[in-house]
C-alpha cells in the first residue's frame, strides 16, 4: 500500500525546502524527495565558489544567514541549509530518485527507487544545475572532459581548455591560471558576456590582453582527442595540445523527467520552458506545479533562489484554495 502525503515535493534544494517550510506553516502533510544528498546542487558547486548574493537575500524560513563576509561561500550556504533543515524539522528523503508520476482515483502514486507514495499534489522543485548543456562533439565522453569544476589544484601545471564566456568558464580560467595551468579560453561569442561579476572582469580582461590567458572568441571547439583539441576560429581550423577541457557551456532543468510526467515544454530549443500558469505556478497537468529555477527552462538567469521563494507561497495558496487535501 502507498503512503500517502498531501504534497510530494521533487528536489531538496533552497526552494524545495522553502515549500516544506510554507507546508509545515499550513499544517499541511508534504515529504520532500531529493535524489542526492541536501541542497544537492548547491554541494556541486566549485569548492571555493562565493555566492553573488548577500547572505539575507538568500534566507528562508526566517532562519538568519549569517556570513563572514558580504558574500557568503559555499561552505557557509550548506551549514545554513542543513540548520534551515533541522529548525524547522524537515521531512526529506536523500538519495531517492523519483522516477513515475501516475494518475489514479485516489491521487497521484509517485514511483521512486525506494518505494510508492499517493498524494494529490506534486511540486517539481529540481533545478537545473544537474543537466549540463552538452558540447555535442567528437571526444566528449572522454575522461578529460569535465562540466563541472571542483577545486584547480589537480590542473595545475597542464594546458588546459575552457569553454564559454559567462562567470563559471571565467572563474574556472582563472583559478586554474593562478595555480600555474596554462590556459586557453574558447568563447563562441563575440566577447564576454555583460553579466560577468564586475569585480572579475577587469581580471579576466587583463589576463587576456597581456597573453597571460589565451582567448579565442567567435570561436569554437569541434573535436577533443586524448592530447589534443581541435578548434574552429575566424582565422581558420587550429590544433592545440591539451590535457584538460572544462566545458562551461551551461546547464539546462530534466526537460527528459518533465516530457515523461506528462509536462508541456513550450517554446524552441533555445528558450524551452514549462507550461505553466504564471499566478499559481501550476503545469499544464493539473496538481502538479513547478518551483524555482525550473520554471525558466532554457533562460536559467531567469529565476534564482532570492525571486522564487515566493513560489511557495503561490503554490500553496492555489492547493488551499482549490481545495485539493484529503476530506
Amino acid at each position: 500500500m502507498s503512503k500517502y502525503v498531501e504534497a510530494i515535493i521533487v528536489g531538496g534544494g533552497p526552494i524545495g525546502l522553502n515549500c516544506g517550510i510554507e507546508a509545515t506553516k499550513r499544517n499541511i502533510s508534504y515529504l520532500i524527495i531529493e535524489k542526492g544528498c541536501l541542497v544537492n546542487s548547491l554541494f556541486n558547486y566549485p569548492t571555493n565558489m562565493t555566492f553573488f548574493s548577500t547572505s539575507e537575500r538568500l534566507e528562508i524560513g526566517e532562519v538568519p544567514f549569517v556570513s563572514h563576509g558580504d558574500k557568503p561561500t559555499r561552505r557557509e550556504a550548506l551549514e545554513y541549509y542543513r540548520r534551515v533543515k533541522s529548525s524547522w524539522n524537515l521531512n526529506v528523503n536523500t538519495y531517492e530518485t523519483v522516477f513515475e508520476i501516475t494518475d489514479t482515483d485516489a491521487g497521484f502514486v509517485v514511483r521512486t527507487s525506494k518505494d510508492n507514495y499517493l498524494c494529490r499534489n506534486i511540486i517539481i522543485a529540481t533545478g537545473y544545475y544537474d543537466n549540463p548543456v552538452m558540447l555535442n562533439v567528437q571526444g566528449e565522453s572522454l575522461p578529460k572532459v569535465k562540466h563541472y569544476f571542483d577545486e584547480p589544484h589537480p590542473y595545475a601545471y597542464h594546458k588546459v581548455v575552457v569553454i564559454g564566456g559567462g562567470n563559471s568558464a571565467v572563474d574556472v580560467a582563472l583559478e586554474i591560471y593562478r595555480r600555474g595551468a596554462e590556459v586557453t579560453l574558447v568563447v563562441r561569442e563575440l566577447k564576454l558576456k555583460d553579466s560577468i561579476k564586475y569585480w572579475v572582469k577587469p581580471d579576466i580582461e587583463n589576463r587576456i590582453k597581456e597573453g597571460s590567458i589565451k582567448a579565442f572568441f567567435n570561436s569554437n571547439v569541434v573535436e577533443i582527442r586524448e592530447d589534443e583539441v581541435d578548434l574552429e576560429t575566424p582565422i581558420g581550423k587550429l590544433t592545440i595540445k591539451n590535457d584538460f577541457v572544462f566545458a562551461m557551456t551551461g546547464y539546462q532543468p530534466d526537460f527528459h523527467f518533465l516530457k515523461k510526467n506528462s509536462i508541456r515544454i513550450l517554446g524552441s530549443e533555445q528558450n524551452m520552458q514549462p507550461d505553466f500558469n504564471p499566478s499559481t505556478f501550476e503545469t499544464n497537468r493539473k496538481g502538479i506545479f513547478v518551483a524555482g529555477v525550473v520554471c525558466g527552462g532554457m533562460d536559467t538567469g531567469k529565476w534564482f533562489i532570492e525571486n522564487s521563494i515566493s513560489h511557495s507561497q503561490d503554490i500553496f495558496n492555489c492547493i488551499e484554495r482549490e481545495g485539493r487535501l484529503k476530506d
